[in-house]
Formats: C-alpha cells, sequence, structure tokens
C-alpha cells in the first residue's frame, strides 16, 4: 500500500481547487432561515466548469473522453469541493457513471458515458433505501416482463432527484438478485415528493408505480450494487474530509485572531487540547479514506473484504466530522451561530454527511458482520 499520489491524482487535485476557487459557500441563503429548499437547482454555472476542466468524467476511459483515473482522484476532487460547500452532484454523478462503465451493457455505455462526461446528462443515485435505515436494494422490487423490466417501490431522499435527468435505482429481483436501473426522471409511473436536507438542499422521494424500462437500462451485472455502495460511502467520506479540515481552519484562525484577558484565545492550553484532538480526528478520517479509496482503486486482496475499510471510514468519517464542527461551534462562541458567517452552513451540511448512506452505528453493525463472516486468524 502506497498514499503517495500519482502526477495525475495531483494534477486533479489541482484542477478542483481552480475551479472551486471562486466557489462561495453563502451563495444561496441560509438553511437556518430558508423553511424550504435553499435554491431550485443545484450549481449548473459551476456544473459547466466542471465539464470544461474535464473534471465530470475523471473516471471514465479515454474511448468516453474521460482521463481514465481512479475512485483515489475523485476523492481528492470531492475534498475540494466540500471546502467550499459545491451544490452539484459531483460524487452520485461520478459513481453512477464508473458503475455503468465497469457493468453496463456496451449499448448502454456507448450512448450514455460521453454525453455524461461532458455534462449533457446529470445522473443521481437512490441509495437511502425506503426509510433511510433499511438497505436501498429493498425498498424496490424489479420484475421482468418480457424484453422490459418493471419496477415497483420507494426510495427516500433522494439528493438532486428533482434535478437529475436519470436516477440510478437499486432493484432487488425475484431471484434475490440486485440490480441497477436507470430510471428517467420524467418517467411514467415516476413520481417525486419534497424532502429536505439539513443542508437546506432539496431531495426527492421517489415514488415507482409499475415503471417499465428497456432492458439496456438495467444494469444486471453480479456485484454492481455493492461496488456503487462503497464508491458512494467512500466519496462520502472524502467530502467529510474537506469539510473538516476546512472547518478546522476556520477555527485556527479565529482563535488566533479573539482575545480574552490580552491574549489570543489559541494561546489557552484548553482551546489547544480541544484544536489538536479535532487535528488526529481528521488525521484518522484521512488515513481511513485512502485506505478505502486505494482497495477500491486497486481491487487489492486483505484479509477482509473492500467493503470492512469503507466501514471503518465512514465510522471515523462520521464521528470525525461531528465532533470537529461542534467544537468548531463551542470555540466560536455565539459568532458561531451568526447566520452571516458561514460556519453554521458547514455544520448543517457535516450533519447530513454524518448520515448520509448510514451513520457511524450501521457501519459499526456492518463491520461487526464482516468480522464474524470472515474470522482473523
Amino acid at each position: 500500500m502506497d498514499f503517495t499520489f500519482t502526477e495525475e491524482q495531483q494534477a486533479a487535485a489541482e484542477a478542483a481547487r481552480g475551479v472551486f476557487a471562486g466557489v462561495a459557500p453563502d451563495a444561496v441563503p441560509s438553511p437556518a432561515l430558508t423553511p424550504g429548499a435553499v435554491a431550485d437547482d443545484f450549481d449548473r454555472p459551476l456544473w459547466g466548469r466542471l465539464a470544461d476542466a474535464d473534471l465530470l468524467s475523471l473516471l471514465l476511459a479515454q474511448e468516453y473522453g474521460g482521463a481514465g483515473l481512479d475512485a483515489v482522484a475523485l476523492c481528492l476532487v470531492l475534498r475540494e469541493s466540500a471546502k467550499v460547500l459545491a451544490r452539484v452532484p459531483l460524487l452520485e454523478n461520478s459513481a453512477a457513471l464508473a458503475a455503468v462503465q465497469a457493468y453496463g451493457s456496451p449499448e448502454l455505455k456507448s450512448e450514455l458515458l460521453a454525453r455524461a462526461g461532458r455534462g449533457e446528462v446529470v445522473l443521481t443515485v437512490a441509495a437511502h433505501g425506503r426509510t433511510g435505515h433499511d438497505p436501498a436494494e429493498l425498498a424496490v422490487t424489479a420484475r421482468q416482463d418480457g424484453a422490459r423490466w418493471v419496477l415497483d417501490g420507494v426510495q427516500t431522499a433522494v439528493a438532486w432527484a428533482y434535478d437529475a435527468d436519470l436516477v440510478v435505482v437499486p432493484a432487488r429481483t425475484a431471484a434475490d438478485r440486485t440490480v441497477l436501473a436507470l430510471v428517467p426522471r420524467g418517467a411514467e409511473g415516476v413520481s417525486l415528493g419534497e424532502q429536505f436536507s439539513t443542508s437546506g438542499e432539496r431531495l426527492g422521494e421517489l415514488r415507482l408505480d409499475s415503471v417499465s424500462l428497456a432492458a439496456r437500462d438495467v444494469v444486471d451485472a453480479e456485484g454492481a450494487w455493492e461496488w456503487l455502495r462503497e464508491l458512494l460511502a467512500t466519496g462520502t467520506c472524502a467530502l467529510a474530509l474537506g469539510l473538516g479540515e476546512r472547518v478546522l481552519g476556520m477555527t485556527s484562525e479565529y482563535a488566533s485572531k479573539r482575545e480574552q484577558f490580552g491574549h489570543p484565545i489559541a494561546t489557552f492550553q484548553a482551546v489547544a487540547v480541544q484544536s489538536a484532538d479535532r487535528f488526529v480526528d481528521l488525521r484518522a478520517m484521512e488515513a481511513t479514506l485512502w485506505q478505502a479509496a486505494w482497495r477500491i482503486a486497486s481491487g487489492a486482496p486483505g484479509a477482509l473484504p473492500a467493503a470492512a475499510d469503507v466501514a471503518v471510514a465512514k465510522i471515523w468519517a462520521s464521528e470525525g466530522v461531528r465532533r470537529v464542527v461542534q467544537t468548531a461551534q463551542h470555540l466560536h462562541g455565539g459568532f458561531g451561530a451568526d447566520v452571516d458567517y458561514p460556519l453554521h452552513r458547514y455544520h448543517a451540511w457535516a450533519k447530513h454527511l454524518e448520515l448520509a448512506l448510514g451513520p457511524a452505528a450501521a457501519h459499526e453493525e456492518a463491520l461487526g458482520e464482516l468480522l464474524a463472516a470472515h474470522p482473523l486468524a
């Protein structure tokens, strides 16, 4: 295992920093002051700049106009996006395209990948199931009807559901297998119910009532959903890391300027100790993130499946980002809750990331099951 980034991965991160440099975290109304969604759509101008910088096609092969990079490169870019709270479906779109590339039919790949890599088609993923706690693949059923597939069920909290052209939906068959269905947002039998994240972004409850799809729009390869879910979870950890790093930086800057009793509060032992603890959290989040991303990118074997490394990374990400933003709020005092200061926005986004794709407890349970199934010698 080598955590040294390649020149191509570093170039992707550098390109991302350039694209995100002009993004303002407070470009939309504060979620604390907005009863509904903070905006009707994601940041389309930013999406266009990401496409121009070839960051939407990062994981695609050259034949589809991509850079042919891996999960590590994607996580480096996502890390930068979270520092400015970039309002784009970069994780969901990239992960969905990677899954189609790895498991989809030649016809589907030819029709979709290049267009999506240019930003002309937007994909998202329904990954939270019916309640947010049960496995997502059990929330929707899929059955074959001649040459077509028919889907029924409900997926909750689908990110960017109102904005994406296609929603990748995991669904369970009667043979107890999971397929991935690419459902057009406007297909007959599809309806959406508004839901809202703590970040103020609009989510969708996706209802499928006998939605009929052509066979080419369904990926039925073994392991496709599991691979996609692990990539999504790892990308969420990258977002949590970038957000946490920015928040700790904001806290350090504030504590070095805020004075009490004639001294910056950063010189007080209690403040320094709390900040140091959060720095340790971030380093643990970083180490476990790159371990998980490396396992996914390399396919390298291990004592446990890659899912175990993903679970460990998500445990640290969920708990670590929560501790980082809570400490930041504490050390900022009342200033941290000021809606004219961006820290409260980071806190709201951190809560969403903490719970996305399952809180720490859910991944601790999954890790326990993996350890029981693969006892270590």
